[in-house]
């Protein structure tokens, strides 16, 4: 079956709590600190930043969503390697769904999104197990916007992240607050009859 198929497929079957469809996707967030302190607001006039600012490095942050149940779970990190990928997937298997017999991921064909990312990170019993509870549901080439985390890391960019963030610390209370919020109001993205929108 191709895999736009597989995905639509998916996507279109009943919600089964021993089965959930989560959708995996990270993001880089490039952070930058204000130059110079920013005039607050006036009456009458918004506050104004200069054009100016500081770069301090790069975060990657990692979203796991399950669109039917209306939760997310979001993680920053410094970086995205294969370890990266394989541990956040650790957390997503053993914490946030350690009841499920099996987690269909929904994710799109990047390098480091493979069973092999956890032979590379974990002793072979471990890894077995992992691969044994996650069934991979691969985005077609070109096809990543099938991936409805990309929907939630949108969301994501437009209510949190336009605008500067300097710290790391930052970014993670930020993001914190961001999947409190749109958990405690099970946002759901929902796929009918061929279109994704949000609920």
């Amino acid at each position: 079956m191709a895999k736009m198929e597989d995905v639509l497929d998916l996507y279109e079957q009943p919600y089964e709590q021993s089965r959930p469809t989560v959708c995996i996707d990270e993001s880089p967030k490039q952070l930058l600190a204000d130059a110079r302190e920013p005039l607050p607001p006036q009456p009458g006039q918004p506050a104004r930043q200069d054009h100016e600012y500081k770069r301090n490095g790069m975060q990657e942050v990692f979203v796991c969503c399950e669109p039917k149940a209306g939760l997310r779970h979001l993680e920053v990190k410094a970086q995205r390697t294969t370890k990266d990928f394989a541990r956040f997937m650790k957390r997503v298997a053993d914490e946030f769904y350690p009841d499920a017999e099996c987690i269909r991921v929904v994710l799109d064909n990047l390098n480091t999104h493979k069973p092999g990312a956890f032979y590379e990170t974990f002793a072979p019993e471990e890894a077995r197990r992992l691969v044994k509870r996650l069934e991979f549901h691969y985005t077609p080439k070109h096809g990543s916007w099938l991936n409805m985390a990309e929907i939630e890391l949108a969301v994501l960019s437009k209510v949190c992240l336009e605008r500067r963030i300097g710290e790391a610390s930052r970014l993670k209370k930020e993001i914190a607050a961001y999947e409190r919020k749109r958990n405690q109001a099970r946002a759901t993205i929902s796929y009918l009859q061929g279109e994704m929108r949000l609920i």
